[in-house]
């Protein structure tokens, strides 16, 4: 009985291995796919002088404008203190060429890498290509520009404080905002790159999109043409949230809103008039003018950092210092910087204005700007629930606001007005709120060819509205997309379930829709296959949420805390919907039959064997006589 059950067993686990291999055989066909690559983001800074004839002339043109101007709106992606920068991602020419460009108000020049560079680092897209634009013009030369050694075009240098620099020739081109800004693509010039060095050769960003005061800005430009307002505004992701917000041209200012009031004839750098600061409620002891310096207290997107007076950082340090007493101070993350750093404070953001004091920045016209502990820290990034101060001693006497001072503030640069002005909000939130809002409809995503792999044109259809959104036959089954991450944080599987939620926020879909499908790593770097999947009970994904989800990875939309370190999307890819042949029907039916069948011809056959073997087995009560034929004699 025993060798006849052994015998069922094994019959039993051979279909079931069979039919496992038909079944996996099917899936397989399905996973088959091409890849398609995503890049994602990188900054510097730059300053020129501004021409006072020029501002007036604007201003006098502005006011014959009516107040119904478009804007265009950005995203901005990267992580400000991880990444040093924030960019945006503008095209060029036509087929249009794109570009990460990092977002600076230090700079007066907008320009990418040319594909006649002789010395230009690896950057994250490919070079311009003026031979293929059909919209390209060199800007020729004339008295108002430099010139190149033929004296046919004209040319533009840049060299920065950290000793880098930039040079090339002078283009003008279509250049578009992305599809989601009203503003219809404008021509503009740009600057070409031939050479590059330093840290603009070794850096993963494009180039530089200058919104200084000058001829060469783009504001400016777009200004001049009397398509914007005299005005743009930017609001930076918190501690744990990168990217951001960009909009250029004017913005009703909230009723919250403070304005300090900024001198464009001080100096060519967007400057407020900041009179003290108060730490915990204590105004700091300095003398007057503490923060009126060369330049007064200059607003620069592309600093990362803050830098104080040396009296006004000594003063800070030690109001900050006094207050968080009980916490153990630790070293820096660099050993060549004598950072002021914290531990014991916990690695949640939003509880650390019960820990450190709040700060107020108070400009000459008596408002304040509050500033919580994530607009003057930032993270340790070898240390667990540790900070440190964003505040540096400046040698000079100018003060310098870099990014990490405006986390979660919405920064309206007034310049029709000669006014700068801050609100504290959720940049991320903000986002949302206007990316759409009176935006063209989204692009196309699938070509009318019989070809299923996802595409993204990126120009509109005449009209504005897309030409072909989805075929109706055509059904999303699953979306993959490929993330690399470098993080020094130890502990994978807390993270990747950190992710998994913050990717379904994201993305607009339930956390039972993302799934991990694969981990590979190597050291601190680890590349993660995620896998959107239908909201049960469907098979399919709504063209609707899959034309959302894909638009959002290809426009690089996914943010991910500074915590997570450096990360990139590597690539995506959408499968339609599989659906099954006739014969694979047929096939499936005649398995699921056969298997049912089988499992229930052994049940019977089991219950049948055991129950015979019962009626064989005789049980005998406990101290029952033995017949004596049983009995036998011992022998002697």
């Amino acid at each position: 009985m025993a060798r006849t059950w052994l015998h069922l067993t094994s019959s039993f686990l051979i279909v079931c291995c069979v039919i496992g291999f038909l079944i996996s055989t099917v899936v397989a066909e399905n996973h088959q796919r091409p890849p398609t690559v995503l890049p994602l983001s990188l900054s510097s800074r730059n300053h020129s002088l501004h021409r006072h004839v020029d501002n007036l002339r604007r201003r006098l043109f502005q006011s014959k404008l009516s107040g119904s101007t478009p804007n265009a709106r950005l995203r901005l992606y990267d992580d400000l203190l991880s990444n040093g920068y924030h960019t945006a991602r503008l095209r060029i020419g036509s087929p249009p060429q794109e570009f990460a460009l990092i977002v600076d108000t230090g700079s007066t020049v907008t320009y990418v890498p040319c594909s006649s560079c002789s010395h230009c680092g690896n950057h994250q897209d490919s070079r311009f290509q003026p031979e293929m634009s059909s919209t390209y013009q060199p800007v020729k030369c004339n008295p108002s520009c430099n010139c190149d050694d033929e004296q046919k075009q004209c040319t533009y240098h840049r060299r920065y404080a950290e000793m880098s620099s930039s040079s090339g020739v002078l283009g003008e081109d279509l250049v578009s905002f992305g599809n989601e800004s009203e503003l219809m693509p404008q021509r503009a010039v740009f600057g070409c790159e031939n050479v590059e060095t330093g840290d603009l050769y070794n850096q993963r960003a494009d180039g530089i999109m200058g919104l200084g005061r000058g001829r060469l800005s783009i504001m400016d430009q777009l200004v001049d043409k009397g398509v914007i307002g005299d005005s743009f505004s930017l609001c930076y992701g918190g501690m744990d949230v990168d990217g951001g917000a960009m909009v250029l041209g004017k913005i009703a200012p909230p009723p919250d809103m403070v304005f300090s009031h900024s001198d464009p004839f001080r100096s060519p750098y967007y400057n407020i008039e900041m009179k003290e600061i108060h730490v915990a409620g204590k105004r700091l002891e300095l003398p007057d003018g503490a923060f009126d310096g060369r330049h007064g207290t200059v607003l620069d997107s592309g600093t990362t950092y803050a830098y104080f007076r040396r009296d006004a950082f000594a003063a800070f340090r030690d109001a900050i210092l006094s207050a968080v007493h009980f916490l153990k101070r630790i070293p820096g993350p660099d050993p060549n910087y004598n950072d002021i750093c914290f531990t014991g404070a916990g690695r949640d953001v939003s509880q650390l204005p019960k820990i450190f004091p709040q700060v107020e920045m108070v400009f000459n016209n008596g408002k304040k700007l509050l500033l919580s502990p994530e607009n003057y820290l930032f993270r340790h990034s070898k240390a667990s629930g540790a900070y440190c101060l964003g505040i540096f001693p400046n040698s000079e006497s100018t003060t310098l606001l870099g990014g990490i001072v405006v986390r979660n503030t919405l920064v309206t640069y007034d310049r029709s007005n000669d006014r700068i002005g801050f609100l504290n909000t959720n940049c991320s939130e903000l986002w949302r709120r206007v990316q759409f809002s009176g935006a063209p409809a989204p692009t196309p995503l699938v070509s009318p060819s019989k070809d299923t792999k996802m595409e993204i044109p990126s120009v509109l259809s005449p009209s504005g509205s897309p030409s072909n959104v989805l075929p109706g036959s055509f059904h999303v089954g699953f979306i993959t997309f490929d993330m690399s991450i470098s993080t020094t944080d130890s502990n994978l599987k807390s993270i990747l379930k950190e992710l998994t939620e913050l990717i379904s926020e994201e993305l607009e879909v339930d956390n039972s829709q993302i799934r991990l499908l694969n981990v590979t790593s190597q050291e601190k770097d680890y590349l993660v296959r995620w896998g959107i999947f239908p909201a049960e009970p469907a098979n399919y994904i709504s063209n609707t949420i899959a034309r959302s989800i894909i638009l959002r990875l290809r426009d690089h939309r996914i943010q991910l805390p500074e915590r997570f370190g450096n990360y990139k999307l590597m690539e995506w890819n959408a499968e339609p919907q599989r659906k099954l042949t006739s014969w694979q029907h047929r096939f499936l039916i005649m398995l699921v039959g056969s298997v049912t069948t089988l499992i229930l011809s052994l049940s019977a056959i089991g219950i049948w064997l055991v129950h015979r073997q019962r009626q064989q087995t005789a049980y005998e009560p406990v101290g029952a006589s033995v017949p004596e034929r049983y009995l036998q004699p011992l022998q002697s």
